[in-house]
């Protein structure tokens, strides 16, 4: 069963070209999931508190098919998928209208609070009734090709306002920070990304951004503490006209 939530994109949300932000837009639909639970009457933080378990995010793989401006009014739709072993799927879509301008598909897991052991499908069943998968063109599971050479690129601190209240920082932050490492980030559009959250990166981390080319409008990237990969992803551009 798909929840169903209408928003207006903000003002805020956009970037210096005016489009929507892929970090606004993930969170965006984020939210909307977290409304479904609200809408049950179990949210997260109710589970958190009297369940003591909590959904982090592992894989995520969206495509925005056109860019949002500000105060377009749009529709998310998210549903989840069935579940196996200890891989809760969930998918998103987003309308304006009745033109679908984004897609989403991701993978959670859910971790006990006190020891971060993982909690199976069959140990948590959800009510709210699963719908077949997505497919996004950015494969939620993808290879880096042998060979490509990766550069450091910069590095990012983990500060207050990036975390969530795992105290590491939030998954939705991630898109904003891959695009900025970008060669050239005023001079193209993030058309999809995949993200693999492998590690996580607590507050006052540092970690550094490694980027490789794959060619045709496709880079890749890796966040590293020490030798430690944190997040690894596939970003797909296209070049944007000039003003």
């Amino acid at each position: 069963m798909k929840h169903i939530e209408n928003h207006t994109v903000r003002w805020h949300d956009t970037d210096a070209r005016r489009q929507m932000r892929p970090s606004a837009l993930l969170a965006l639909m984020q939210e909307t999931s977290n409304l479904q639970f609200v809408a049950s009457g179990r949210s997260l933080d109710a589970i958190r508190e009297e369940e003591g378990v909590g959904f982090i995010l592992s894989r995520i793989s969206f495509d925005i098919l056109r860019p949002l401006a500000a105060f377009e009014k749009i529709r998310v739709e998210t549903f989840t998928c069935r579940g196996h072993g200890y891989t809760f799927p969930r998918g998103f879509e987003v309308f304006c209208g009745e033109e679908l301008v984004a897609r989403c598909h991701s993978l959670w897991a859910l971790v006990r609070v006190r020891d971060k052991s993982l909690v199976g499908c069959a140990d948590f069943p959800l009510s709210f009734g699963d719908e077949p998968e997505i497919a996004t063109d950015t494969p939620i599971r993808f290879r880096v090709p042998r060979g490509l050479a990766f550069e450091q690129v910069g590095e990012r601190r983990i500060t207050f306002a990036d975390l969530d209240y795992n105290m590491h920082m939030n998954n939705t932050k991630y898109p904003d920070m891959v695009s900025d490492f970008l060669p050239d980030p005023t001079a193209c559009r993030v058309v999809g990304m995949s993200l693999a959250y492998l590690r996580e990166a607590a507050y006052g981390d540092t970690v550094t951004v490694e980027r490789a080319e794959g060619g045709e409008g496709v880079y890749y990237f890796r966040t590293k503490k020490g030798d430690a990969v944190c997040l690894e992803a596939m970003v797909r551009i296209e070049k944007r006209e000039q003003a």
